[in-house]
């Protein structure tokens, strides 16, 4: 069981650092097609013996950029998969942002209770989320829409929105894999990040270094 949990964690890490690249190389792609054309067209006005080439270069290219509309719908699924996968991941390393300020100042009793009541309305939120989303899916499956500037490469709408009952369904394990801990006591609140305390301990660290030896 350990060791499925340590693949899956580097399956988890690995799909979100792919979604990541992929986006960055089919946006650079985009870009670079897109402005790219001028340079023929520029260098055709340089050089009329070769314009003809140069302007043929250029029109190619002005046709691939137009048929790359595609790249915005990839880049928008691919940003809709991070940011679903990226949710668990975040549960999963504690660096949602947690408001705390006041729980903190409570007895470890209290503050335990706190934790096991927030991870209950949380669990209850993402499982109502992942439920409402399934069946919205379904409906996209037997409706077979196709998706906006994918459809010709035979990609639906449920096989882009199917992240969304996987995604709360990840969040709402690793939810409970918190549950659990706190339940045995191995952990007291729900570990959240910190923005304030995080600020601070950056800035003692920036004036330890700045201190001379």
């Amino acid at each position: 069981m350990t060791r499925f949990l340590r693949a899956w964690a580097h399956l988890e890490e690995g799909l979100v650092a792919f979604l990541l690249a992929l986006m960055t190389l089919v946006t650079f792609s985009y870009v670079m097609v897109n402005n790219l054309y001028t340079v023929f067209y520029d260098a055709a006005d340089w050089f009329p013996f070769a314009e003809t080439p140069l302007f043929a270069i250029g029109d190619f290219i002005i046709d691939l950029a137009q048929e790359m509309t595609w790249s915005i719908a990839l880049t928008k699924a691919c940003f809709a998969w991070l940011i679903f996968l990226g949710m668990a991941y975040i549960v999963r390393i504690g660096a949602n942002i947690g408001v705390d300020l006041i729980v903190r100042l409570l007895p470890e009793r209290a503050r335990r209770g706190v934790g096991i009541l927030t991870c209950l309305i949380c669990i209850a939120y993402t499982a109502l989320f992942a439920i409402s989303s399934y069946t919205w899916v379904q409906a996209l499956m037997r409706a077979g829409i196709g998706a906006e500037d994918l459809d010709s490469y035979g990609v639906l709408q449920w096989h882009i929105t199917i992240i969304v009952p996987i995604g709360f369904t990840l969040v709402l394990i690793r939810l409970i894999e918190v549950l659990v801990r706190m339940l045995r006591g191995q952990q007291i609140t729900m570990e959240l990040s910190n923005e304030s305390t995080d600020a601070l301990k950056l800035q003692d660290e920036a004036g330890n270094e700045e201190k001379p030896t």
